[in-house]
């Protein structure tokens, strides 16, 4: 009996891998075993095979492959071949348009309640209904989160739960009572309108707050260079200090008044709004959501509102493409009612464009904040010099700052890394230098551009930033997970602490930190997080195919994070850390187990539980690997 009980105990230690959290030793198990267990269990949405595996053992023709269209792992010869374990980002990861799903689509002038159609016969999309619907991918649902909430579907028949509001003669049913109850309300601010769009596109829009800054630039350097001139030029035996003095005396006769002095001046005219006029924000002891690229969409943050965070931002969005009009730039700027603390992030790497960026963003956009990002490590970014390529860059820095502010009415807030360089910190002289020019609030994450996720967060050099930068507040940002490691951040004097993976892992943390608890959140509860997403999404997206697969494959990309939490209930030391990985391990139920699965395969069979199938040609492998928790 001991020796049973002794070699039960080596086959669970066995499991145990350094680097792994912490389980209890009864919910450990193999790969092997964890995958044969959630493939035996699976039975689908309502009856849906997703593959081979799903069909019962004595059914079963092939044992373990998947088909050609599911293979989502990568093949160990393949690997082979490379020289070393594929990491990092996929940057050549399959790719299919939502819109291709569809094999006939209906045409939007019958959507929008039979509207002619202005391009006649050459239109390429369906105009009989009865034919659109025999062709039509099956109904979702019974229920339409759209029609039940707002009281219309502007989908139509093209929804993909339009049994929920239409009669057999194909039209569309309205509740009146909910349109009148919505009447007026605006859910998501800061679209982009077809006339500002169509002035970007023909370069119509005026910045005359940008062109004033970037006058004086010009003038700056036309000073610098006549000066230089005469410095250069003038005699060895002393001549050199009279002649730049001359040369500054005429600069400032030569200096023209802001404004032309015809009519009654006022304070507006001849004075720019100071730090302190400017619109102002309370950062202090705020929980902040990061501003997440693909993963920080408008119905993520939306849930994480829910759950107590205090500010929130819009993704990650290039200067350049704002300027040009571009419909899918602009997406990133939109702001849901809910978010009562909202900023927009930019990227950019030169003063003019930055600076028109700003006061376009100003004049059009309901925004609390701006913030700059200057620590986006990615090689697109970086290469030109934006994102950590500005912290090298002083001058253009500078400039940059300062143009923003010159034409903002709102606060300032730049984003930051400790360095570019894994062991050479410069945070720590930049900061000094951004209270100068009159930044609002700083975010300093505690990693290099070299590091990105290897390494943890450096919390000591936080501390000592955070003092640099005092009175300006200062966010820090890494390894948060738990409220314990809130609470040792907020102990390092930070005005506020930015969480980011934490957030995609686990979005209810905020709701841990407010309460100071851990929370033992159940999958059910899980998976009813995941359902308000995909009802926010297609509240977002559309809720016809298009819409579907576009919330499908932003919750899949969430889940490729979401995976890495481990219930609270197994874990054998409380709480998780970031730096831990998952091992293997059996949960206290069939959802729980296959929450915890790796393989992107078993994150599109939740996706079934509340999307529907996929279609035949759908492909899905994840943006962001697997190594970024190690």
């Amino acid at each position: 009996m001991e020796n049973a009980m002794e070699e039960t105990v080596e086959k669970k230690t066995d499991v145990i891998v350094k680097g792994d959290a912490a389980l209890k030793t009864q919910f450990l198990t193999t790969k092997d075993k964890f995958h044969e267990f959630v493939d035996s269990g699976w039975k689908g949405p309502k009856g849906h095979k997703t593959s081979d595996n799903d069909k019962p053992e004595e059914e079963k023709e092939t044992s373990v492959e998947e088909p050609e269209t599911k293979k989502f792992k990568v093949d160990p010869e393949e690997r082979n071949k490379v020289g070393k374990r594929i990491r990092g980002q996929n940057k050549s990861r399959p790719h299919t348009k939502p819109n291709a799903f569809d094999e006939k689509r209906l045409c939007p002038s019958v959507i929008q309640d039979n509207k002619e159609c202005t391009y006649g016969d050459k239109c390429i999309f369906l105009h009989d209904a009865a034919e659109y619907m025999a062709s039509k991918l099956a109904d979702i649902g019974e229920s339409c989160y759209l029609y039940d909430t707002f009281g219309k579907c502007s989908y139509g028949l093209s929804c993909r739960y339009a049994k929920a509001h239409t009669t057999p003669d194909f039209k569309t049913m309205e509740n009146a009572e909910l349109i009148k109850a919505n009447e007026g309300r605006e859910t998501v601010k800061n679209s982009l309108k077809k006339e500002l769009q169509n002035q970007l596109r023909k370069r119509s829009v005026a910045f005359k707050k940008s062109e004033e800054y970037l006058k004086t630039l010009a003038n700056n350097k036309e000073k610098t260079q006549q000066l230089g001139n005469a410095v250069v030029s003038a005699d060895p035996t002393g001549g050199e200090q009279r002649v730049s003095t001359e040369a500054e005396t005429q600069a400032s006769q030569d200096k023209q008044p802001p404004v032309k002095t015809i009519g009654p001046l006022t304070d507006e005219d001849v004075i720019k709004l100071r730090q302190c006029e400017k619109k102002q924000v309370d950062f202090q002891d705020k929980l902040y959501l990061a501003p997440l690229t693909t993963c920080g969409n408008l119905p993520f943050r939306r849930l994480c509102k829910r759950f107590g965070a205090d500010i929130t931002c819009g993704e990650m969005a290039m200067c350049t493409n704002l300027l040009q009009g571009q419909q899918s730039e602009w997406a990133l700027l939109k702001r849901h009612e809910s978010e009562d603390v909202f900023g927009v992030q930019v990227e950019g790497c030169f003063p003019d464009t930055m600076t028109r960026c700003a006061e376009l963003i100003n004049n059009n956009a309901d925004v609390d904040f701006v913030d700059i990002n200057s620590g986006c490590p990615i090689d697109l970014v970086y290469k030109k010099g934006g994102g950590c390529g500005l912290m090298t860059r002083n001058r253009k820095f500078e400039q940059i700052i300062k143009g923003m502010n010159h034409v903002l009415d709102v606060p300032l807030t730049v984003k930051i890394r400790t360095g570019v360089q894994e062991k050479c910190n410069i945070a720590h002289k930049l900061i000094p230098e951004m209270k100068k020019w009159d930044v609002s609030m700083i975010t300093l994450h505690g990693r290099s551009r070299e590091q990105r996720y290897t390494k943890l967060a450096d919390w000591d050099y936080i501390t000592t930033c955070s003092k640099l930068a005092s009175p300006v507040p200062l966010f820090g940002n890494g390894d948060i997970l738990s409220y314990e490691d809130a609470m040792k951040a907020k102990e390092t004097g930070v005005s506020g602490i930015m969480i980011a993976r934490g957030a995609l892992i686990k979005p209810w943390i905020f709701t841990e930190i407010k309460e100071s608890r851990h929370w033992d959140i159940s999958s059910n509860e899980r998976l009813d997080v995941l359902r308000d997403f995909s009802n926010f999404g297609l509240e977002h997206w559309g809720s016809d195919t298009r819409g579907v697969e576009k919330t499908r494959t932003f919750m899949l990309e969430w889940l490729s994070f979401m995976c890495r939490y481990i219930p609270v209930g197994l874990l054998e030391r409380v709480p998780q850390k970031i730096n831990e990985r998952p091992p293997f391990y059996m949960g206290r139920n069939y959802l729980e187990s296959l929450m915890a699965s790796q393989h992107a395969g078993d994150w599109i069979r939740i996706s079934e539980m509340l999307l529907g199938p996929v279609p035949k040609n759908f492909i899905f492998l994840p943006k962001h690997k697997a190594n970024a928790y190690k």
